[in-house]
């Protein structure tokens, strides 16, 4: 298929409503070249379509991990490189993107989480972006949904997030917690009960707005309780 056509039809199913039952058609098209257009609507003006191919490439990418793991990692390698000053580029969606991938599959999770670890890190890869921070911390709490295991050992380094003076920042890094079970952080979360921010989060293929009061409650919640709480926010 050529590439605009290509490319109109994954637009097509980045702008569906119903996104969760759109990935299947996604899931019908060429993997790898399905990639290369993702990409591009990574930096879309939208903000739901950019999450939605955020999303689209976790589904692609994890499917192609299971039949070609290769051709996965070479747009893991990607989605790192543009994380890289010598890219060039801001690397917009590439943590967001990681976290999502490994999510998603078993393979590239165990080769690649200490990557995506490593942009946290003073002394590692650490993003200094404001903007790309909230990527990172999204595709850190991504992961951490699903595999609490890899991440817990950076929650140390996702705390301070808790007190920055970005909403954003301070979302992420309460559903980051939440996920790993991080009791170091629960100070930090009872000072967050007073915080009346909303913010608009983008959860199960939809932005949906939260009061961060609600989020730590539900955070210290799920800490004391040892496990995720029933109806957990984030």
């Amino acid at each position: 298929m050529p590439y605009r056509q290509l490319k109109k039809e994954v637009y097509k199913v980045l702008i569906q409503d119903d996104f969760s039952n759109s990935l299947v058609q996604l899931s019908r098209l060429p993997g790898r070249q399905v990639v290369n257009p993702l990409f591009s609507f990574l930096y879309h003006s939208d903000e739901i379509v950019r999450w939605h191919a955020v999303s689209a490439m976790g589904v692609v990418t994890a499917g192609l991990a299971d039949r070609n793991i290769e051709s996965a990692r070479v747009i893991m390698r990607r989605l790192m490189w543009n994380l890289n000053d010598e890219s060039g580029g801001i690397g917009w969606g590439s943590p967001e993107s990681m976290g999502d991938i490994m999510a998603r599959s078993d393979l590239l999770a165990q080769e690649f989480y200490k990557i995506l670890i490593s942009y946290v890190l003073p002394h590692g890869n650490f993003l200094e972006h404001d903007i790309l921070q909230r990527g990172l911390l999204w595709g850190l709490q991504r992961l951490s949904k699903a595999k609490p295991e890899l991440t817990s050992g950076a929650a140390s380094f996702v705390r301070p997030f808790l007190t920055s003076k970005d909403p954003f920042h301070r979302s992420l890094a309460i559903c980051f917690a939440e996920a790993v079970g991080d009791s170091g952080a629960v100070p930090y979360l009872e000072d967050l009960i007073r915080d009346n921010t909303r913010i608009s989060l983008y959860t199960d293929y939809q932005m949906s707005s939260y009061k961060m009061a609600n989020l730590a409650t539900s955070a210290i919640a799920a800490i004391q309780q040892n496990a995720s709480a029933p109806d957990t926010l984030c």
